[in-house]
């Protein structure tokens, strides 16, 4: 079963159209308003950085590979790069100026876990090579469960290419993709399943997914490799693999594991609230931000 894809193809002159917009927008917001500071997201921030005189906090929420060199020499007074998580940071440059370590986190309230479990794994995410579902879709067959994919496949030409080459002809068995789903929907996907499968190929620095089926009582199996291997404790909360010939046992295994160490664990470590609260204090300690 196939759901739709995102239309439209994102080229290059569609990407730059954007950037451009956003950078047109901040001008226009910082001109007629005055901004206590700014935080940015994305990895091109660089096309639309605002100019000296407000505080910017940018959160890398990718690879320290991915960004340009000169993401981490900006000589901009009141920048202050994030990491999402302690092996994010660690791969970063070692002159790098990072300001502060604050792992992501999830609403613990929007998230919980279910009476009763389904009888499929899940993979959740944007469809792209690097995240590797194809792996999850073989593992879970040869485990014996089907494998329900709820995603994005967004207009990147690679993106359309994978998913066309690598997840079409994988729908069998069982075996669907569900297309976008909303918070509701992906809630009880995640409480539903017996596991998450995380097999991406790149050292992921967070994973909210991974967070918010632990929140729903649902194990993670994942390679180890890059923050997964914090977010999961090996035998309790998931399974940490090193080749994609051992998923299929660690998805069996999962099921056999205790919901409730995955939702006390989200508790303890992935809640919201307190990325929330950490943030609020960078922005008082480097702007005039005052509530």
């Amino acid at each position: 079963m196939l759901g739709p894809a995102v239309p439209g193809i994102l080229e290059e002159q569609q990407q730059q159209l954007v950037r451009r917009r956003y950078r047109e927008t901040l001008q226009q917001i910082l001109a007629r308003f005055p901004i206590d500071v700014v935080h940015l997201h994305g990895i091109d921030f660089l096309d639309y950085l605002p100019p000296a005189g407000v505080p910017v906090v940018v959160t890398l929420h990718l690879p320290p590979s991915l960004y340009s060199e000169e993401t981490f020499k900006l000589d901009r007074p009141e920048i202050y790069l994030v990491c999402v998580s302690q092996s994010q940071a660690r791969a970063c440059p070692l002159d790098a100026r990072i300001e502060q370590v604050i792992e992501n986190g999830v609403c613990l309230e929007q998230f919980h876990p279910d009476k009763k479990k389904g009888n499929y794994a899940l993979v959740l995410g944007r469809i792209c090579p690097e995240k590797a579902f194809h792996l999850a879709f073989d593992a879970a067959g040869v485990a014996g469960l089907p494998l329900f994919l709820a995603g994005t496949a967004f207009g990147y030409p690679s993106h359309q290419r994978y998913l066309d080459e690598e997840i079409r002809h994988r729908l069998r068995g069982g075996h669907r993709f569900l297309g976008a789903v909303g918070c509701g929907r992906k809630q009880k996907l995640l409480a539903g399943a017996r596991c998450l499968v995380i097999p991406s190929q790149v050292a992921e620095t967070s994973s909210l997914a991974a967070m918010e089926a632990l929140a729903c009582g649902t194990p993670v199996v994942a390679f180890r490799v890059g923050a997964l291997c914090d977010l999961i404790e090996n035998g309790r909360t998931g399974f940490l693999v090193d080749k994609a010939t051992e998923l299929a046992d660690a998805i069996r295994a999962a099921q056999e594991l205790d919901p409730a160490d995955c939702r006390r664990e989200a508790e303890i470590r992935f809640s919201s609230e307190t990325m929330v609260a950490k943030y609020m204090d960078l922005y008082r300690s480097r702007s005039s931000f005052s509530l």
